[in-house]
């Protein structure tokens, strides 16, 4: 078998060095995909001369190439063809053939018998490419925990890759499933399937063909560890121990009532060899314990903890290796397995760190080098608790289902206790790689926020074409079962991207697409106006008058056929522009100037005319009107996925999806106007002017109201505007005492700003490229208060201080606020009411889930003398107008 074995491996070293081979495609991983390589014949190295700049960047690229990735299917074919392969053992039986000769003693010295088990044998750690492993239990599913450690490591080995080309280096993953009881296959595929998921792929590990380390699975490695038990035995370093659970007890019970802590007391350490000999021939039970050295001391250099040192003899005393049903116990697994298969740094949580004591006396036994430790802090749930499932989900695959994307997963679980130093918190793979460093991991625990793993996905679904993004909306339909099962494919993915680039613009997730999908096709005006919720929105608009005039006549108009509804023949002109380009900004509509949302827009022009009503008493009662909602997308492109979700032979679910069609919204929407009392039926601003016109004596002749209804309209900045009202919020004056440089972050101010509260906010702020600290102290500025406190580059920041810029944000100026003004005052705008519950600002919550700021961003703006304002109306404080020195610009 050794012979076959050496042949088989020299015909591996051949053909590994012909290019043609197939051999080599397998073994090769991508190319790179930092750019093209300059070719070696365009190199120029000299023995005499230190290398120029550019020869410098080009070894740089070449030694930083990555190997191309192996292909499975190529190598399992060739595995098939040596005897004795097994899942990714192809070197075991040499393994096991080294380990029987030490334990038999057929070598001349026991330290060289286990030269060929161990490969850093007599090596330095630090000057071998990186492997890695991650070694989860399958005893359940992947936690965030568990996802975190397998990424640290991973980023580690690919970095690794890249700088050593041709090392050893690589991300190993080893199932250790000896806990026989709790085990199982199905928890195993589930970890490995959630790894897949988030692109943690494995170099080595379970069904890795050709893998020399392997098998990679404890449970089929118990011949190594015995073997290895024995090994140890003979070279006096490991004993067996005859003392029965009687006698443990007992001797536990001793020395916790003399006050010492409880460990073996050495009975049967230097016992009598013919003793031993006897006991063993005679079948008695043992353990194998080691023989912890006298005095023994290990110290590690903790990468995140520092020095962290054991006395070894008074903490652990002789410990157990195999118990006497032959099982190993763990820490003897895990100690062989890394020795054996060359990780040189294990990243853990540090809830093990206390196992590094028992695992460094066994790789001082074996004559291993120990591995570089790196132990990470807990992630808490936001009660400060270690994070478990009642702070929700946990899982991987539930994050999955949730509708998380893996990139995404990777960037946030990064974070949970490293940074890079800036104030960069949106990674991609590839930048994660580049900028990981295992000295940046920080020691204290980190704090897992759902907003902010929220916030993190959406920027990465941001950056993602619709596209991209079809299939995974296409997953979250399915989960809620809004697709017919054998629907019309091209009816499918009209629905499909309909729904994606509808909901696109305010995605935090991909699950949110189905469910403001289904939102949309729902209608939630309830029957009758009595059970619209009292002091809400939708009650208050309805009292106004408006929306009973509004909604009658958009009946009427669907009844006699003149209300504009979407093509059938083009049921996404309003998703898609001039190009056939999906359109996601939602103030922007689609289709020519015959399509439905021109024809939509030019009939709302005719009723605004017809009713003389504009602005959002036009808008927000036909919007309750024809969608049940007082806010939502362009309402064009919402009754469009409905018409896509009503045609005949739909893909839509009609029941699971709660559609309610165009036909059963205006039965409903007349028995809710029938329901609308007299007093309400008149639009109210209409009778208080007449009222006005009549108290103060003052009537228009009929010409001219003529001549005033021929009048050409002024065009309001916010006509059409149906976003949150400024009112949301929380624009309040401040002033800035204290700043100093972010010590980490390389673009972030950190501010301590008074605004009117008991205590001053802590804000960090990019302004750092743009202006100096002195510049800042003792400045009056706006702040956004209501937004909810996070952290930036690791700085605990509660607001947002705003400024003015010019187009491309290369200038960047403070809002200027009138010295008069006062602290804590709140900004107002004119027209809009701040007073009273309508007027109060939304919490912070609600701030950031509903995307209030990036919605009315749009109108904050500059006008043509610097002036900042929402809609063309300036903000103001209570000593006048703010301003500001940059003219059309905007403001955030």
């Amino acid at each position: 078998i050794k012979m076959k074995l050496n042949m088989a491996s020299m015909a591996l070293l051949a053909a590994s060095l012909s290019s043609t081979s197939s051999l080599v495609c397998a073994f090769t991983r991508p190319a790179n995909h930092r750019g093209a390589l300059t070719t070696l014949s365009k190199l120029h190295f000299s023995t005499t001369k230190e290398p120029t700049q550019q020869q410098q960047q080009q070894q740089s690229t070449i030694r930083r190439r990555k190997a191309l990735k192996q292909n499975n299917a190529t190598l399992l074919s060739r595995a098939s063809t040596f005897t004795n392969y097994k899942d990714g053992a192809l070197f075991l039986s040499t393994t096991e053939e080294s380990t029987t000769t030490a334990v038999n003693g057929a070598a001349s010295s026991d330290e060289s018998n286990l030269d060929n088990l161990f490969p850093n044998k007599n090596k330095s750690i630090i000057d071998l490419p990186p492997r890695m492993r991650f070694a989860p239990s399958p005893t359940g599913s992947l936690h965030v925990g568990g996802a975190r450690t397998a990424l640290y490591n991973w980023l580690v080995a690919k970095k690794g890759q890249l700088d050593f080309v041709e090392g050893d280096g690589g991300f190993v993953l080893r199932v250790e499933d000896t806990d026989v009881a709790r085990s199982t296959k199905e928890s195993e595929d589930s970890v490995l399937a959630d790894l897949s998921w988030l692109g943690l792929t494995w170099d080595e590990g379970p069904n890795t063909p050709l893998a020399k380390y392997g098998p990679y699975r404890q449970s089929e490695r118990s011949t190594l560890y015995s073997k290895i038990a024995n090994s140890l035995i003979e070279s006096g370093k490991a004993y067996p121990c005859f003392s029965t659970p009687e006698e443990l007890d007992a001797m536990k019970a001793r020395m916790e009532a003399e006050g010492i802590p409880p460990r073996y007391d050495g009975t049967w350490r230097d016992a009598d060899p013919e003793v031993v000999k006897a006991k063993i021939d005679a079948g008695d039970p043992y353990t194998v314990r080691f023989k912890v050295p006298a005095g023994a001391r290990v110290v590690i250099d903790d990468a995140v903890r520092g020095t962290v040192s054991w006395d070894a003899e008074a903490t652990v005393g002789d410990f157990i290796l195999l118990r006497s049903s032959g099982v190993p116990v763990y820490n003897f697994c895990v100690a062989v397995d890394d020795a054996s298969m060359g990780i040189t740094t294990v990243i853990r949580a540090e809830e093990h760190l206390t196992n590094t004591l028992r695992q460094g006396l066994i790789f001082d036994a074996l004559g291993a080098p120990r591995p570089r430790y790196a132990h990470c802090s807990l992630i808490l749930g936001e009660d400060k608790q270690k994070l478990s499932k009642r702070h929700g989900a946990t899982s991987c695959n539930q994050f999955r289902l949730d509708g998380f994307l893996p990139d995404a997963m990777i960037n946030y679980l990064a974070l949970l206790g490293w940074n890079d130093g800036t104030d960069n918190e949106i990674f991609t793979r590839e930048e994660l790689i580049d900028a990981f460093d295992i000295d940046r991991i920080v020691k204290s625990p980190s704090v897992f926020d759902m907003d902010k793993l929220k916030w993190v996905n959406s920027q990465h679904l941001k950056r993602m074409e619709v596209e991209e993004i079809l299939g995974l909306v296409e997953e979250q339909l399915g989960f809620m079962g809004m697709i017919k099962e054998g629907a019309d494919e091209a009816k499918k993915s009209d629905f499909i991207f309909a729904t994606t680039a509808l909901a696109k613009q305010m995605l935090e997730t991909t699950q949110d697409a189905a469910t403001n999908a289904k939102t949309v096709l729902g209608y939630s005006l309830p029957a009758a106006f009595a059970d619209l919720e009292d002091g809400s929105e939708a009650k208050e608009m309805v009292k106004q008058g408006n929306f009973y005039g509004i909604a009658m006549k958009i009946i009427e108009m669907y009844e006699s056929g003149s209300f504009p509804i979407p093509n059938s023949s083009n049921l996404l002109a309003a998703f898609m522009d001039g190009s056939n380009k999906a359109i996601v900004e939602d103030n922007q509509v689609g289709g020519d100037e015959t399509s439905y949302p021109q024809a939509y827009k030019a009939t709302m022009k005719s009723v605004a005319k017809e009713m003389k009503v504009k602005g959002k008493n036009l808008f927000h009662p036909v919007r309750l009107a024809l969608t049940g909602e007082m806010s939502g997308q362009d309402v064009t492109k919402q009754m469009s996925l409905l018409a896509l979700a009503s045609e005949d032979d739909t893909a839509v679910n009609a029941e699971a999806a709660d559609v309610v069609t165009i036909e059963a919204r205006m039965e409903k929407l007349k028995g809710f106007c029938d329901s609308i009392p007299e007093e309400f039926r008149a639009s109210k601003q209409a009778s208080d002017d007449a009222a006005n016109r009549s108290k103060d004596g003052k009537k228009q002749t009929k010409v001219e109201e003529e001549a005033a209804a021929a009048a050409p309209a002024v065009a309001d900045p916010l006509d059409g505007y149906e976003g949150p009202p400024i009112t949301a919020l929380d624009i309040r004056v401040g002033r800035i005492n204290k700043v100093w440089v972010h010590e980490e972050a390389d673009k972030l101010f950190c501010e301590e700003i008074d605004v009117g509260e008991d205590e001053p906010r802590q804000i960090a702020s990019g302004l750092r490229p743009y202006m100096d600290a002195e510049d800042l102290e003792g400045r009056m500025v706006l702040v956004l208060c209501n937004l909810k406190a996070r952290k930036l580059a690791g700085f605990p920041s509660h607001g947002m201080v705003l400024c003015a810029s010019n187009e491309d944000h290369s200038v960047v100026k403070l809002v200027s606020v009138p010295v008069e003004a006062k602290i804590g005052e709140r900004v107002t705008v004119p027209g809009f009411d701040f007073e009273g519950e309508e007027g109060a600002p939304f919490a912070e919550n609600k701030v950031g889930k509903k995307k209030v700021f990036e919605k009315i961003a749009p109108f904050l703006q500059t006008s043509e003398y610097g002036v900042p304002t929402f809609g063309g109306r300036p903000l103001l404080t209570s000593a006048g107008v703010c301003t500001s020195p940059i003219n059309k610009g905007s403001v955030s």
